[in-house]
């Protein structure tokens, strides 16, 4: 049997190490299978020598144990473990919360009695001290981390602090979804910091053909109420964004940023009504201006 095992595994070797050899001529994944049913091959005949030496041993014991004139009934109880014995659920229970059997309660009766009512005097469940101990324990560490030591934060600070971190989260959220805004998304809107941004704009790129205060030069007049591609802010951002080759806008989708486009449409209509000096005569169709809508 021995001289078969060992045949066996100098023939599973020699066979993975032909695959081997010719990976050359044999995908990977094939080359993988057979490494692994090599693998597996081994393992399972190092498991059944394994099993043969467990059952020799069993034998020598046996003819040893014979020898020394042991009966059979002797060998099989040296070779057969006892079992242990299960302790009853209730020996366990009672173990557990730190209980005496009833036959032993006359022993834990406490001496005095009201009205024939006797007291017994049952201990504390260990699980019950210890649970009350670790509170004992935590209350005074946490007194000391955060009353003593100031190591955490409590209740008050610790809402200050998320409520600082949600207003940067806010305006990294908003800081992204301003780039996702188009002609059909853009809002009219007259908060200061926006119209800051849409002048600062304006004056970098629009001056040039619409001038310092947006008074028209080669472009037109764009603080009267005439307009030649509409006047809401929606008109304004597509005119900016895609401009009007025709007449010379160029379209600044590819230098500006939505936000940024949408900043400098708010700026320009924001300018409604100024009457710089030197204005441009007036080009297009008379539209009403475009109110902020009310949330």
């Amino acid at each position: 049997m021995k001289r078969r095992i060992l045949t066996t595994t100098i023939i599973t070797l020699f066979t993975a190490q032909s695959f081997a050899a010719g990976d050359s001529m044999m995908p990977a994944d094939i080359q993988n299978y057979i490494g692994y049913g090599a693998i597996v091959t081994m393992l399972l005949l190092f498991l059944i020598a394994l099993l043969m030496l467990l059952r020799t041993f069993k034998v020598l014991t046996r003819v040893v144990l014979k020898s020394q004139g042991y009966t059979t009934q002797q060998i099989e109880a040296e070779l057969t473990p006892a079992k242990k014995a299960k302790r009853p659920k209730a020996e366990v229970w009672q173990k557990l919360l730190s209980l005496k059997p009833l036959s032993e309660e006359k022993d834990l009766i406490i001496p005095h009695e009201y009205d024939g009512i006797q007291e017994l005097n049952n201990p504390t469940p260990a699980w019950f001290m210890v649970l009350f101990y670790s509170t004992v324990v935590i209350g005074i560490a946490y007194l000391l981390i955060y009353h003593v030591f100031n190591l955490g934060q409590l209740q008050y600070a610790e809402y200050n602090t998320e409520v600082a971190q949600a207003e940067v989260a806010k305006k990294i959220y908003l800081g992204k979804a301003a780039n996702r805004v188009d002609e059909s998304t853009v809002k009219l809107a007259t908060d200061p910091a926006v119209l800051a941004e849409g002048k600062t704009i304006f004056k970098q790129s629009c001056v040039p053909c619409h001038g310092e205060n947006a008074q028209g030069v080669v472009g037109p007049n764009l603080t009267d109420e005439f307009w030649l591609h509409g006047n809401k802010v929606s008109d304004v951002f597509k005119t900016i964004k895609y401009g009007v080759p025709a007449k010379g806008m160029p379209n600044w989708e590819k230098q500006l940023s939505p936000k940024q486009i949408a900043d400098v449409s708010n700026y320009i209509l924001s300018l409604q009504g100024t009457h710089p000096a030197g204005a441009k005569e007036a080009q297009g169709e008379k539209e009403a201006a475009e109110k902020l809508a009310s949330n």
